[in-house]
């Protein structure tokens, strides 16, 4: 049975690593369905972030392949029970003035805040896990939505499966 899984892969900050990791998925048929990619604290590193289906085996070899890459420092299933994740959405909404009170309660009800007010138009940013983004998504549908951006899944170890190494 294949689940998504969260990979967590800190790099050398160093141009084409991204490319070749991306190359490992795609050259291995896998889909990649979240990416985010971003400095540490210390500049000399970033964490790539990556979701996956796969079943435990293929995840497995994945993360050894990883491995044996150059210049990745080291890389993490992180499993859903060990882990805090999040996701952000920006939702752009063309409100009619009798719809403006209702996304309010929107907003209210999904923990959003309204970071942008127009005439006509309201930008929602919502941050929460995969479950909390898709509960905002399905309130604001019967609404005239204009743009909805999501990012890729951030995740980090409760455990501190990156401890070992400085600020990463």
């Amino acid at each position: 049975m294949e689940n998504l899984h969260t990979i967590s892969i800190l790099v050398s900050n160093e141009s084409g690593v991204l490319s070749r990791i991306v190359d490992l998925f795609s050259g291995r048929g896998y889909n990649i369905e979240s990416l985010t990619v971003a400095p540490t604290i210390d500049k000399l590193y970033s964490r790539i972030t990556i979701v996956t289906a796969g079943n435990q085996a293929a995840i497995e070899q994945i993360c050894k392949q990883l491995n044996r890459l150059i210049p990745i420092i080291k890389v993490v299933d992180l499993n859903i029970n060990e882990a805090v994740e999040r996701e952000i959405a920006l939702v752009k909404i063309k409100v009619k003035d009798e719809e403006k009170s209702d996304i309010l309660r929107i907003a209210e009800a999904t923990n959003a805040k309204i970071i942008d007010i127009t005439d006509k138009i309201y930008i929602l940013q919502a941050i929460g896990d995969e479950k909390q983004i898709q509960a905002l998504v399905e309130m604001v549908r019967p609404y005239s939505v204009r743009e909805f951006v999501r990012s890729g899944k951030v995740a980090i170890s409760r455990t501190g499966d990156f401890s070992n190494i400085k600020n990463a």
